[in-house]
């Protein structure tokens, strides 16, 4: 049965009882505190702790989920795997365990005609909290008492981690055979090969208190028990499909079978190969599904996990003898395997596979200047003695060349060195923790976040008119600092506020936040940022200008009109500027982040190589053209399948909940999903003008932008440019360009000129140097410090001054040159020297100490440089002095 008929029938077999089929959510968690959506239950959390309302009794989902926390070992065996897929039924408050057991039972024993899985109701061999009676006496029904299993704590009780819902679980395990290992069900089988896990329905049925792992008090019953299951797709495939492990699946084994092919290797023969194919099959496969859900590979959080997992996979098909690219031949093949599951792979693989190679391709070159690095380090750690690369080093490669830390560890371990991964470790904690505490800092003013859910819980959600009104009347409900909170609020004092009612935009999806004045009776305050410190409450941080601020002050809150419009002109001109890149570039162009303020916008955009100067101008002259046309710009609300289904744009990276705002600028030009504030018709967006275009990172780019009085000053500032240096030239404006170039070609042709010259004084003073040769011990010596030569010039008169002296002769010719307070130095010796046993690399060596330098090379030819001009005299005589004493003068 293949892997999507499998998701097929779970989701079939639970929405005809009842359920309410929720499509997955995308792999960017929506918690702050993951990276991924770890877990099919990550999505109900809010339902299943009570801290809102679930929309409905029971659903059922299968999850996309990515755990990277053991991404080391994935390929060592055939248990780990980054990407997999979690089937789930949840109930909030509805059925509990007896229901829960029996539509499990139903689904897994069900015959395949119809629409079970088909499982041999023999070989299942569920498990239970010990004690947990109620859940053993419904599997009674099902499963004779030797075949079910009382197991403890560690096995069979779940929680979060911390205080809050907690309760016992049950285990369905599945008898794979005798030949898997022996009898006796899991109690008997802790590795789990034999006695296999497919399927654990969580009882959330008590309140926890407070303990570390598995110690900790239970309070009592929640008044609403839910549950909370979860089935492992893969697992369940590789079952039903009679093969041994997710890697021979349907949805895997096609890219490892073709990376086989490409190495000419056979998977099974060698374990070293096998562990790189297994990598290189699931790195892709997570690759492909993590790009399609938005993630842009980068050198932070999600963006580094996919640049590490990209990164392993076409390193470990380097190491099986594939130098060539190998993303456009695996790529293309996880995509089929996939798309019958999510088709949506199919329809935006253009995007995806451009991401993906030029990763492959950037890392590519990574690996030839990196390595450099890389080998360096490696010597020097050799020579040392102590043959560790330092954290320091590790980092650096990371840092500067993407290198992520186990394709350094896997170059050491070729190299015979160590790497000291916990160093390396402990400077990335301080990078992320340094911006961790940057964000957090933002949303929060360093504020522990509890003390804004107590005041959601005491208070409920803020009134939010920033939609419908610039000014509202409102009610001081607290004043927050770092410290206990304070009763009062000072003229100069800066403290956060939250209002019962407020008028003020938060800062979110790129539009920065209002600003606006608090106004009561004998006091003024300014605010100077907004946000969202939890979900539902907004707080804002204000500068006291007049009188005192306590808490329930009645006072009237107003944002500033003129930073409004220009906000919304901004946001709304982003999604001009977007549709008018899909519009000339393709509807690949996606945008993957924007930024807003008023006046000034920036989207960064899927998009390999720069623009052209023609994309850029049709861009803007869309853009504009859309501004003129004086589009109606609207805003709906609709559940996210039927968003999707009107055409609207989902964001990667950004979160949605069940109901989400549609906002159109000429209804199907631009439908995109946003929260922002907007202008009412296009043309209130003003001139639109582009200012910029760069790279922000392999595979995507950024344009900037200034829109309504910012634009016209843009534009006019560049008028006045242009007018100024017609002036300047006493050329006429449409002559510009006419002008600079042949004023360009003409400095280029006296810079040719200059070198020519540069050239007949080299060859001049090379004469005269090699005239001034001296002999010192049998060998002739010529040194000078011809002036104003950079290192390059002062090589190639070196080399001249050489070839003019006697080849049969030893000779050095020692020359040091000044150049706007540098100093150059070169050695050059001819064959007749080098076989006597002098070295250009001594001789460099002695005159760089005087002037503060250093340099090296090779034994007939070193350069360097140094700091001090003072020191080029010293620095000639000790080369010479070095000569005299290789020759025993």
């Amino acid at each position: 049965m293949q892997t999507a008929e499998i998701r097929r029938r779970f989701l079939q077999h639970f929405e005809q009882r009842g359920h309410t089929v929720v499509p997955s959510a995308s792999l960017v968690s929506p918690d702050p505190s993951l990276l991924f959506t770890v877990a099919g239950m990550v999505p109900f959390i809010p339902y299943l702790t009570g801290r809102e309302p679930a929309p409905f009794p029971r659903a059922t989902s299968v999850q996309k989920c990515v755990r990277t926390l053991d991404i080391e070992e994935v390929g060592k065996t055939t248990r780990h795997g980054t990407f997999f897929q979690m089937n789930g039924n949840f109930s909030f408050g509805d059925y509990f365990k007896a229901e829960a057991i029996q539509l499990a039972w139903e689904l897994v024993t069900g015959k395949v005609e119809d629409g079970g899985l088909g499982l041999d109701p023999e070989r299942i061999w569920p498990t239970v909290y010990l004690d947990d009676d109620e859940a053993f006496d419904a599997w009674r029904a099902y499963v004779p008492a030797e075949r079910i299993q009382r197991r403890g704590m560690d096995d069979n009780y779940w929680s979060t981690g911390a205080a809050g819902p907690a309760g016992p679980c049950s285990e369905i395990h599945y008898d794979r055979g005798p030949e898997f290992g022996p009898d006796g069900g899991p109690e008997a089988d802790p590795t789990g090969d034999r006695f296999l896990e497919i399927w654990n329905l969580v009882f959330m049925q008590y309140e926890r208190g407070d303990g570390e792992g598995k110690d900790f008090p239970i309070l009592g019953e929640l008044p609403s028990k839910n549950i909370d299951t979860g089935m492992g797709l893969e697992r369940v495939a590789f079952l039903l499909q009679g093969v041994d492990n997710m890697y021979e699946i349907d949805e895997v084994a096609p890219v490892l079978r073709r990376a086989a092919e490409l190495a000419g290797v056979t998977y099974g023969k060698d374990h070293e190969a096998d562990v790189r194919l297994r990598v290189v099959a699931d790195h892709v496969r997570s690759g492909l599904m993590l790009i399609g859900d938005g993630v842009t590979p980068g050198n932070e959080g999600r963006g580094y996990i996919l640049r590490r997992l990209l990164r392993r996979a076409v390193r470990s098909m380097k190491l099986l003898g594939v130098d060539d690219a190998t993303l456009p031949e695996l790529l293309p093949v996880s995509k089929e395997a996939m798309k019958a599951s999510y088709p949506e792979l199919e329809t935006d693989f253009a995007r995806i596979s451009s991401v993906a190679y030029a990763e492959e391709e950037a890392f590519r070159r990574t690996l030839t200047s990196g390595t450099a690095l890389f080998d360096t380090a490696v010597q020097q750690a050799k020579a040392a003695g102590t043959p560790t690369l330092s954290g320091d080093q590790a980092f650096s490669l990371h840092d500067t060349f993407g290198f992520p830390i186990d394709v350094t560890l896997e170059m050491a371990a070729e190299q015979g060195v160590t790497v000291d991964a916990e160093g390396f470790r402990a400077l990335m904690k301080e990078q992320r923790d340094r911006a961790r505490a940057d964000a957090r800092s933002k949303r929060t003013g360093s504020v522990d976040v509890l003390a804004y859910r107590r005041l959601l819980t005491e208070h409920g959600p803020t009134d939010w008119r920033a939609y419908d009104t610039l000014r509202t009347d409102s009610r001081v409900l607290a004043l927050v600092a770092e410290e206990e909170g304070p009763e009062v609020a000072a003229q100069g004092d800066i403290v956060r506020v939250v209002l019962d009612r407020t008028p003020f935009y938060a800062e979110s999806g790129g539009q920065v936040a209002d600003a606006g004045i608090l106004t009561w009776d004998g006091g003024r305050a300014e605010v100077i940022d907004v946000q969202r410190p939890v979900k539902g409450l907004v707080a804002h941080q204000v500068r006291v200008l007049e009188g005192e601020l306590r808490q329930d002050v009645e006072l009237t809150a107003e944002v500033d009109y003129e930073w409004r419009l220009s906000a919304c002109q901004a946001h709304s001109g982003t999604h001009v500027v977007h549709a008018a890149l899909r519009e000339v570039l393709g509807p690949q162009a996606l945008q993957s982040g924007s930024y807003n303020r008023p006046g000034y916008l920036r989207l960064d955009f899927a998009w390999q190589g720069a623009l052209t100067a023609q994309q850029r101008t049709d861009i803007e002259d869309v853009a504009n053209a859309a501004v003129r046309a004086d589009h109606k710009v609207s805003a709906s609300y609709m559940t996210l399948p039927e968003a999707k289904a009107f055409g609207a744009i989902a964001l990667f990276g950004e979160t949605y909940g069940e109901q989400v705002r549609v906002v159109e600028i000429g209804g199907p030009w631009s439908r995109e999903l946003c929260g922002g504030t907007h202008v009412r018709g296009s043309s209130q967006i003003g001139t639109l003008a582009l200012t910029g275009e760069s790279s922000v990172g392999s595979g995507s780019r950024r344009v900037e932008a200034v829109v309504g009085l910012e634009g016209f000053r843009y534009l006019a500032r560049e008028r006045d440019l242009v007018r100024q240096l017609a002036e300047l030239l006493k050329a006429p404006q449409d002559g510009l360009v006419e002008r600079v170039s042949g004023m360009v070609a003409r400095l280029r042709d006296l810079d040719r000129e200059l070198a020519d010259l540069r050239g007949q004084q080299t060859l001049a003073a090379a004469g005269q140097l090699a005239g001034s040769a001296k002999d010192v011990g049998g060998v002739a010596v010529v040194t000078g410090s011809p002036a104003g030569l950079g290192g390059g010039d002062l090589r190639t008169l070196a080399l001249d001054v050489r070839g003019r002296l006697a080849a049969d002769k030893p000779s050095v010719v020692l020359l040091a040159s000044e150049s706007g307070g540098k100093v150059a130095l070169v050695a050059a010796l001819n064959p007749a020297a080098v076989a006597q046993g002098l070295s250009a690399n001594d001789v460099l060596k002695a005159a760089s100490a005087p002037v503060g330098g250093r340099g090296g090379g090779k034994s007939d030819v070193a350069q360097g440089g140094g700091t001090d001009p003072a020191g080029i005299p010293a620095g000639l005589q000790a080369g010479e002095q070095a000569v005299a004493a290789a020759t025993g003068r």
